[in-house]
Protein backbone atom coordinates (compact mmCIF):
# COMPACT_ATOMS: atom_id res chain seq x y z
CA UNK A 1 0.00 0.00 0.00
CA UNK A 2 1.31 3.41 -0.96
CA UNK A 3 2.40 5.63 1.93
CA UNK A 4 0.34 8.82 2.34
CA UNK A 5 1.61 12.10 0.94
CA UNK A 6 2.84 14.29 3.80
CA UNK A 7 2.08 17.97 3.29
CA UNK A 8 4.98 20.07 4.52
CA UNK A 9 5.69 23.77 4.72
CA UNK A 10 8.97 25.64 4.88
CA UNK A 11 10.80 28.86 5.53
CA UNK A 12 13.94 29.97 3.74
CA UNK A 13 16.29 31.43 6.32
CA UNK A 14 18.75 34.10 5.23
CA UNK A 15 22.25 33.72 6.69
CA UNK A 16 24.82 36.46 6.13
CA UNK A 17 28.00 35.08 4.58
CA UNK A 18 30.10 38.17 5.29
CA UNK A 19 31.14 38.33 1.64
CA UNK A 20 30.51 41.54 -0.32
CA UNK A 21 31.21 42.89 -3.77
CA UNK A 22 31.50 46.57 -4.74
CA UNK A 23 32.28 46.08 -8.42
CA UNK A 24 32.02 43.47 -11.12
CA UNK A 25 35.48 42.01 -10.60
CA UNK A 26 34.81 41.55 -6.91
CA UNK A 27 31.48 39.91 -7.76
CA UNK A 28 33.29 37.37 -9.94
CA UNK A 29 35.98 36.78 -7.31
CA UNK A 30 33.41 36.14 -4.57
CA UNK A 31 31.29 33.91 -6.80
CA UNK A 32 34.20 31.50 -7.19
CA UNK A 33 34.30 30.72 -3.49
CA UNK A 34 30.94 31.43 -1.83
CA UNK A 35 28.80 28.56 -0.57
CA UNK A 36 26.42 27.13 -3.17
CA UNK A 37 23.58 28.05 -0.83
CA UNK A 38 24.21 31.67 -1.82
CA UNK A 39 23.32 30.87 -5.40
CA UNK A 40 20.16 29.13 -4.26
CA UNK A 41 19.13 32.14 -2.19
CA UNK A 42 19.85 34.78 -4.81
CA UNK A 43 18.02 32.88 -7.56
CA UNK A 44 15.12 31.38 -5.62
CA UNK A 45 14.82 33.37 -2.40
CA UNK A 46 12.94 36.21 -4.05
CA UNK A 47 9.94 33.94 -4.49
CA UNK A 48 9.48 33.78 -0.72
CA UNK A 49 10.21 37.37 0.24
CA UNK A 50 8.68 40.70 -0.79
CA UNK A 51 10.43 42.17 -3.80
CA UNK A 52 10.24 45.69 -5.16
CA UNK A 53 12.74 45.46 -8.03
CA UNK A 54 11.77 45.53 -11.67
CA UNK A 55 9.92 42.29 -12.39
CA UNK A 56 12.13 41.35 -15.34
CA UNK A 57 15.07 40.80 -13.00
CA UNK A 58 14.21 37.48 -11.41
CA UNK A 59 17.56 37.00 -9.72
CA UNK A 60 19.42 39.28 -7.33
CA UNK A 61 22.58 39.35 -9.43
CA UNK A 62 20.85 40.87 -12.44
CA UNK A 63 18.98 43.36 -10.27
CA UNK A 64 22.15 44.56 -8.52
CA UNK A 65 24.11 44.89 -11.77
CA UNK A 66 21.30 46.98 -13.25
CA UNK A 67 20.50 49.22 -10.28
CA UNK A 68 23.92 49.61 -8.67
CA UNK A 69 26.40 49.20 -11.54
CA UNK A 70 23.98 50.56 -14.17
CA UNK A 71 25.12 47.95 -16.68
CA UNK A 72 21.98 47.20 -18.65
CA UNK A 73 23.76 44.88 -21.06
CA UNK A 74 25.02 42.49 -18.41
CA UNK A 75 21.82 42.81 -16.38
CA UNK A 76 19.86 41.59 -19.37
CA UNK A 77 22.23 38.66 -19.90
CA UNK A 78 22.04 37.64 -16.24
CA UNK A 79 18.28 38.03 -16.13
CA UNK A 80 17.73 35.36 -18.79
CA UNK A 81 19.71 32.72 -16.90
CA UNK A 82 17.15 30.11 -15.89
CA UNK A 83 18.41 28.01 -12.95
CA UNK A 84 16.20 25.06 -13.87
CA UNK A 85 18.30 24.66 -17.03
CA UNK A 86 21.23 23.46 -14.92
CA UNK A 87 21.40 20.10 -13.19
CA UNK A 88 23.18 21.51 -10.16
CA UNK A 89 24.26 24.78 -8.56
CA UNK A 90 27.87 24.37 -9.60
CA UNK A 91 26.95 24.47 -13.28
CA UNK A 92 24.80 27.51 -12.55
CA UNK A 93 27.78 29.12 -10.81
CA UNK A 94 29.93 28.48 -13.89
CA UNK A 95 27.38 30.09 -16.19
CA UNK A 96 27.25 33.20 -14.01
CA UNK A 97 31.02 33.46 -13.96
CA UNK A 98 31.29 33.07 -17.72
CA UNK A 99 28.77 35.85 -18.35
CA UNK A 100 30.50 38.21 -15.91
CA UNK A 101 34.00 37.47 -17.18
CA UNK A 102 32.88 37.95 -20.77
CA UNK A 103 31.50 41.36 -19.84
CA UNK A 104 34.73 42.30 -18.09
CA UNK A 105 36.62 41.44 -21.28
CA UNK A 106 34.30 43.57 -23.40
CA UNK A 107 34.68 46.98 -21.85
CA UNK A 108 36.74 48.96 -19.33
CA UNK A 109 33.47 50.46 -18.11
CA UNK A 110 32.82 47.26 -16.16
CA UNK A 111 36.05 47.75 -14.19
CA UNK A 112 35.42 51.42 -13.44
CA UNK A 113 31.90 51.20 -12.04
CA UNK A 114 31.72 50.89 -8.26
CA UNK A 115 28.44 50.40 -6.46
CA UNK A 116 27.36 52.63 -3.59
CA UNK A 117 25.42 49.69 -2.19
CA UNK A 118 27.51 46.49 -2.27
CA UNK A 119 26.20 43.09 -3.22
CA UNK A 120 25.86 41.14 0.02
CA UNK A 121 26.06 37.41 -0.45
CA UNK A 122 23.35 35.70 1.56
CA UNK A 123 23.29 31.99 2.17
CA UNK A 124 19.99 30.14 2.37
CA UNK A 125 18.99 27.44 4.79
CA UNK A 126 15.61 25.80 4.41
CA UNK A 127 13.63 24.93 7.53
CA UNK A 128 10.86 22.38 7.01
CA UNK A 129 7.64 22.02 9.01
CA UNK A 130 5.20 19.15 9.15
CA UNK A 131 1.63 20.43 8.70
CA UNK A 132 0.28 17.08 9.95
CA UNK A 133 -1.89 16.85 6.83
CA UNK A 134 -1.80 13.44 5.16
CA UNK A 135 -3.15 12.67 1.69
CA UNK A 136 -4.05 9.04 1.14
CA UNK A 137 -5.10 9.02 -2.52
CA UNK A 138 -4.39 11.16 -5.62
CA UNK A 139 -7.76 12.90 -5.70
CA UNK A 140 -7.09 14.24 -2.23
CA UNK A 141 -3.92 15.85 -3.57
CA UNK A 142 -5.94 17.55 -6.30
CA UNK A 143 -8.36 18.91 -3.71
CA UNK A 144 -5.69 20.41 -1.47
CA UNK A 145 -3.60 22.14 -4.18
CA UNK A 146 -5.76 25.33 -4.29
CA UNK A 147 -5.30 25.78 -0.54
CA UNK A 148 -1.58 25.14 -0.29
CA UNK A 149 0.43 28.03 1.11
CA UNK A 150 2.97 29.60 -1.22
CA UNK A 151 5.82 28.31 0.92
CA UNK A 152 4.39 24.78 0.93
CA UNK A 153 4.15 24.89 -2.84
CA UNK A 154 7.73 26.13 -2.96
CA UNK A 155 8.90 23.17 -0.90
CA UNK A 156 6.99 20.48 -2.81
CA UNK A 157 7.28 21.83 -6.35
CA UNK A 158 10.56 23.76 -6.41
CA UNK A 159 12.86 22.64 -3.63
CA UNK A 160 11.95 19.02 -4.39
CA UNK A 161 13.77 19.26 -7.71
CA UNK A 162 16.96 19.82 -5.74
CA UNK A 163 16.27 16.92 -3.39
CA UNK A 164 14.92 14.20 -5.69
CA UNK A 165 17.00 12.29 -8.19
CA UNK A 166 15.73 13.00 -11.67
CA UNK A 167 14.71 16.53 -10.58
CA UNK A 168 11.07 15.63 -10.05
CA UNK A 169 8.62 17.51 -7.86
CA UNK A 170 7.17 15.78 -4.80
CA UNK A 171 3.71 15.48 -6.37
CA UNK A 172 5.04 13.63 -9.41
CA UNK A 173 7.28 11.41 -7.32
CA UNK A 174 4.34 10.30 -5.19
CA UNK A 175 1.91 9.88 -8.10
CA UNK A 176 4.39 7.72 -10.01
CA UNK A 177 3.92 4.97 -7.41
CA UNK A 178 0.30 4.52 -8.53
CA UNK A 179 1.29 3.16 -11.93
CA UNK A 180 0.81 4.53 -15.43
CA UNK A 181 -2.61 6.02 -14.76
CA UNK A 182 -1.06 9.38 -13.90
CA UNK A 183 1.76 9.46 -16.46
CA UNK A 184 0.17 12.27 -18.49
CA UNK A 185 -0.44 14.32 -15.35
CA UNK A 186 3.17 13.83 -14.28
CA UNK A 187 4.43 14.85 -17.71
CA UNK A 188 2.29 17.99 -17.65
CA UNK A 189 3.67 18.93 -14.24
CA UNK A 190 7.22 18.42 -15.47
CA UNK A 191 6.59 21.01 -18.21
CA UNK A 192 5.88 23.77 -15.68
CA UNK A 193 9.03 25.83 -15.20
CA UNK A 194 8.69 27.20 -11.66
CA UNK A 195 11.23 29.95 -12.30
CA UNK A 196 9.17 31.71 -14.95
CA UNK A 197 6.11 32.40 -12.80
CA UNK A 198 5.34 33.64 -9.33
CA UNK A 199 4.16 31.17 -6.73
CA UNK A 200 0.53 32.29 -6.86
CA UNK A 201 0.41 31.96 -10.64
CA UNK A 202 2.21 28.64 -10.44
CA UNK A 203 -0.37 27.32 -7.98
CA UNK A 204 -3.09 28.21 -10.46
CA UNK A 205 -1.25 26.41 -13.26
CA UNK A 206 -0.75 23.30 -11.14
CA UNK A 207 -4.42 23.39 -10.13
CA UNK A 208 -5.51 23.59 -13.78
CA UNK A 209 -3.27 20.65 -14.68
CA UNK A 210 -4.81 18.51 -11.94
CA UNK A 211 -8.31 19.54 -13.01
CA UNK A 212 -7.58 18.69 -16.64
CA UNK A 213 -6.05 15.30 -15.97
CA UNK A 214 -8.20 14.36 -13.00
CA UNK A 215 -11.71 15.62 -13.83
CA UNK A 216 -14.57 15.38 -11.35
Amino acid sequence: MQEPFIIKDCALLAIASGEKAHNLQELADRLVMVHAGCLYYHFWGGMLRPRFEDPEFRNDFASWVRHELHDEVLAERLSIIIPTDYIDLELLRQELLEEIEERLDETEYSYLMRAQVPFNFIRSQIVVFDTHIRIKEPRGLKEIIPNLSRSSLFYHFIDARRRIEGRHDDFSEWLSAFGKEYDELIEALSNVDPYLTGLSEMRERVKRIFNRHMPD
